[in-house]
């Protein structure tokens, strides 16, 4: 091994030794560099040979050929590159041909050795690597994209990009996204022809080799791919996404045409085929009969004469295909079309107005799924509709009578109405919903008892509360009972419902920080109860927190009544409690602190 190792150096001073003497390195330089490449040499000669070892070796030839580009800018040297760069560049190639022929399934590998060719060797070459690397991958459908695009779009070749979509569907022949590209790639082909072929019109030159047929120039290799793909790729999806290719291509307009007319004929029944048509509707352009009105005052009817269009195909479209799929689409268009908000007010209504027609008429033919009921009631709600908020409520109820969301609903419009009946509606609630769901029930009863009932009556609230949710959703009821505890009865008030949770577990972070907090706020503020607080807590999180270590150590060197000899001891109870992942990170932030406090 050590032979080949010397002969490979040996090989390599020619083109070293060039270095040096155009400038583009010196004698220390040199000499790090010939121990660097020593010491890689051995690496990939042993006899266990190992894949970071070949990495490496390749790392730091190409971080030599940037060097070497770099210093060639600075001093403006550009000559002799075959006997410097060409070397480098083949040996690299040489490594990575081994590696990639040791590890065959490491695509990593494979992608770094396209990435490198890309940027320093010929088309011709990277062509080859590319044919390696399928050879061995040829059950990627991306690795034929790429390398077809790369064909098509870098080395200019249409054919070779059309001949690696073809072996890619013999491998992949139900990959819609290997058809979608096929077809993006002819249509590219034809655009290009038809470019080159206008501008030798410009230019009055008669090239026999740009007489290309009519059918090429009109697109039909791609009206080819069309009819082939919507034979096996069935889908309406997929007839959408190539209607949408087609659309970005001017010249193709009849081809957008026949594909238009196919989905319509092929897809009638899918609610995804109506929901495309009658979007269409949008980008259809008006015709003006007879005087155009001020285009500020004309926009707006524009709009809705589109929008009636549109909602005419959705009308027919429900008739046609009467599903919950169907009303979906429907509702989801009036809902985004609303959203808009035009700054004419004549629009604003009458999307309003149509929006709740669609809800109403799918509601009655009971298409309505839950999330829709609650877009509906939301919708009433923001705009004040109270009572048809409280009877949509109630129409959701006696279909999802177990829903939480339901429930919810009907409880937010009676405490918007101000009813007096809110109080009784929770307990109805709680006795249908199962007690690991009523959590937003719970919190919004509180909140609501917060502002309509007394100080009693809100800590019955969360004391029942706390015996119904238990496990991880009692947390957040903690911190809400906390929170109100010290809003209503200020710290004493706070610091009782500590004492009275502090056993209960689990607990959070935050619910000692809070409590933590609310002394500090305290003009009085106690060391010795801030201690007991950070104890406590550190006991449940000292494994995993280390930002709680830092506070506990900055309190105690920061407060009036904190003994600083005691930093150094809660320091090594941190190091002796976290685990390994945080220690690291408590290190590192303790020691920025002191350099800050220094």
């Amino acid at each position: 091994m050590a032979e080949i190792v010397q002969e490979r150096i040996e090989d390599r001073l020619p083109e070293l030794g060039q270095l040096e003497r155009v400038g583009l390195v010196n004698s220390l330089e040199l000499r790090t560099i010939i121990r660097k490449i020593s010491y890689l040499e051995y690496r990939i000669h042993r006899r266990a040979l190992l894949k970071d070892d070949f990495i490496n070796f390749v790392q730091f030839e190409i971080n030599l050929l940037e060097l070497i580009e770099k210093r060639r800018a600075r001093i403006g040297y550009s000559f002799k590159k075959d006997e410097i760069e060409a070397p480098i560049i083949q040996r690299v190639q040489y490594v990575f041909r081994r590696g990639s022929l040791k590890w065959k399934d490491d695509l990593k590998l494979w992608l770094t050795y396209i990435a490198f060719c890309k940027k320093w060797t010929t088309k011709a070459q990277l062509s080859k690597v590319f044919s390696s690397m399928l050879a061995i991958h040829a059950n990627k459908p991306a690795l034929w994209i790429m390398a077809a695009k790369w064909e098509m779009e870098d080395r200019l070749s249409s054919e070779s990009a059309r001949q690696l979509f073809l072996r890619g569907l013999r491998f992949h022949p139900e990959c819609s996204k290997l058809y979608q590209e096929y077809f993006r790639m002819e249509l590219m082909h034809t655009e290009k022809l038809r470019k080159e072929k206008e501008e030798s019109e410009k230019a009055e030159m008669d090239v026999d080799n740009l007489d290309y047929p009519e059918e090429i120039l009109k697109g039909e290799l791609a009206r080819i791919i069309y009819k082939n793909s919507i034979s096996v790729m069935k889908g309406v999806e997929f007839h959408l996404s190539l209607l949408s290719i087609a659309q970005l291509f001017d010249f193709a307009k009849d081809l957008q045409r026949e594909i238009y007319d196919e989905l319509q004929a092929l897809h009638r029944d899918d609610p995804l085929t109506w929901d495309y048509v009658a979007r269409r509707e949008l980008e259809v352009e008006l015709q003006p009969e007879g005087e155009q009105p001020a285009r500020k005052q004309a926009r707006p009817v524009e709009v809705g004469r589109k929008e009636d269009r549109c909602c005419a195909v959705y009308e027919e479209a429900v008739r046609t295909v009467p599903t919950e799929a169907m009303w979906k689409y429907y509702i989801t268009f009036c809902l985004e079309r609303f959203t808009k908000k035009p700054s004419s007010l004549w629009l604003r209504e009458k999307r309003l107005e149509r929006t709740m027609v669609a809800f109403r008429k799918a509601h009655e033919l009971q298409f309505l799924p839950e999330y829709q009921y609650k877009q509906w009631f939301e919708l009433l709600l923001r705009h004040s509709f109270l009572e048809e908020a409280l009877e949509v409520v109630g129409a959701g109820m006696e279909l999802f009578r177990d829903s939480v969301t339901m429930w919810y609903m009907k409880l937010q419009v009676l405490i918007a109405s101000k009813s007096c009946d809110v109080a009784k509606a929770f307990e109805e609630a709680f006795s249908f919903l199962e007690p690991q769901v009523c959590l937003p029930l719970w919190i919004s009863w509180a909140e609501w008892s917060e502002g309509a009932q007394s100080e009693e009556d809100t800590e019955a609230i969360f004391k029942k509360a706390l015996l119904a949710v238990k496990g991880a959703d009692s947390i957040t009821l903690k911190e809400k009972y906390l929170d109100w505890a010290y809003r209503s009865g200020g710290y004493r008030k706070a610091r009782a419902v500590f004492k009275s949770l502090r056993q209960s577990r689990p607990l959070s972070v935050d619910f000692f920080r809070k409590i933590i907090q609310f002394e500090k706020e305290q003009e009085s503020g106690k060391m010795v109860n801030l201690r007991d607080y950070y104890e406590r807590a550190l006991r449940v999180f000292g494994t995993v927190d280390s930002d709680l270590w830092i506070d506990y150590i900055k309190e105690e060197l920061s407060h009036p009544q904190g003994k600083p000899e005691y930093c150094s001891l809660i320091y090594w109870q941190a190091v002796g409690m976290l685990q390994k992942e945080t220690l690291e990170a408590f290190i590192a932030k303790y020691a920025l602190y002191q350099a800050c406090s220094c």
